[in-house]
């Protein structure tokens, strides 16, 4: 009997999981990794170890608390004050739930790692591909397009080939506890979702004003710091104008944010570094479809990769593209692979 561990939050997606693999014959073992105090006292831990109970498997904690600190939380900081705007998911599916708790899991005789992404894992023509889960609506195949063949050799994603309805209504049959446990929507260490007073408050952060300014220099106002803005802002801008002004960029060398009008937001070029293909490294240009946020339709585009940069090039200009988010590629419905936004051209 092949042996799974599966990461569980106390949610409902992680509880049906592990219910679906155990109905499927592997023997199944429930572990919550401990990342951060997010301030309910450990709940998911308590909530996550029902589930087992109820399941009848053994449930575990592991503290992963320092590794996330270190390449997830410090990280985050790091990479607003050099003006970007991360997606710290990613790097936590990189580092943690798909790195440290993979080695744990192989390091400890499981053969895999199970999680409840809604994304698909399969075999085909002697290679792992990651596809699209088939609920569009709750598809995360974006925020995993960093994991490798070693990675996908070792995981599960039984939740997939489900709707989040259908997830919903398996835990109400099997009498789980978290069958109607809302879903997380903010950065799970920022759970009232004031990035700003966290940067300032846990990462040190200074805030330093400086000029909202338009192309030509014109001074037309003052923000609070580069750090409380991101690109296609609109709102919370304290600026009069005659017209709606939307943040096109920010400046760290003159402490400046750069406003203009919705159209110069659309972008048709981009560059983006460390990238990653989840199959063999394409050497020539490649058509496909691209997305720069993980809530955007993907848009026809060209990659063109260069080592560990790529160059993007859209049929039609992208509306905000942002430093520090990724761009993730698509064939149909498998993920390719994606990079880090650098910059637009």
């Amino acid at each position: 009997m092949k042996k799974v561990l599966v990461g569980m939050s106390g949610g409902v997606d992680s509880a049906v999981t592990a219910l679906l693999l155990q109905r499927q014959g592997y023997a199944v073992t429930g572990v919550t990794l401990l990342l951060h105090d997010c301030g309910n006292g450990g709940q998911d831990a308590r909530d996550a170890a029902a589930v087992a109970a109820a399941l009848g498997i053994e449930h575990r904690t592991l503290d992963l608390s320092a590794a996330f600190e270190r390449e997830v939380m410090h990280r985050f900081v790091s990479e607003y004050c050099a003006g970007h705007t991360p997606n710290p998911c990613i790097d936590c599916n990189s580092e943690i739930k798909f790195g440290a708790m993979l080695d744990y899991a192989l390091s400890q005789g499981f053969d895999y790692i199970a999680t409840g992404h809604y994304a698909r894992v399969a075999f085909v023509g002697g290679q792992y591909r990651l596809l699209r889960g088939k609920d569009r609506a709750k598809d995360q195949s974006y925020v995993l397009y960093q994991l490798t063949q070693r990675e996908l050799s070792h995981l599960l994603l039984p939740l997939g080939e489900y709707s989040k309805d259908e997830v919903r209504a398996i835990a109400e049959e099997a009498g789980l506890v978290s069958a109607r446990r809302r879903d997380s929507q903010d950065i799970c260490f920022i759970p009232d979702g004031d990035y700003v007073r966290f940067l300032c408050d846990w990462g040190g952060v200074r805030l330093n004003g400086g000029d909202f300014v338009d192309e030509s220099g014109r001074v037309l106002g003052r923000h609070r710091g580069l750090v409380a803005y991101t690109t296609g802002q609109r709102k919370g801008l304290g600026v009069s104008a005659d017209r709606p002004l939307y943040v096109l960029s920010k400046n760290a060398q003159s402490n400046t944010v750069l406003l203009g009008d919705n159209e110069q937001l659309f972008s048709a070029a981009l560059l983006a570094v460390n990238a990653s293909w989840v199959g063999e490294t394409p050497t020539e240009p490649l058509r496909v479809t691209a997305k720069t946020r993980y809530s955007q339709k993907e848009a026809e585009a060209t990659v063109i990769p260069d080592g560990d940069f790529v160059r993007v090039t859209f049929d039609s200009p992208q509306r905000a593209i942002t430093a520090g988010q990724a761009v993730v590629f698509y064939d149909g419905e498998t993920v390719l692979g994606g990079a880090t936004i650098e910059k637009t051209l």
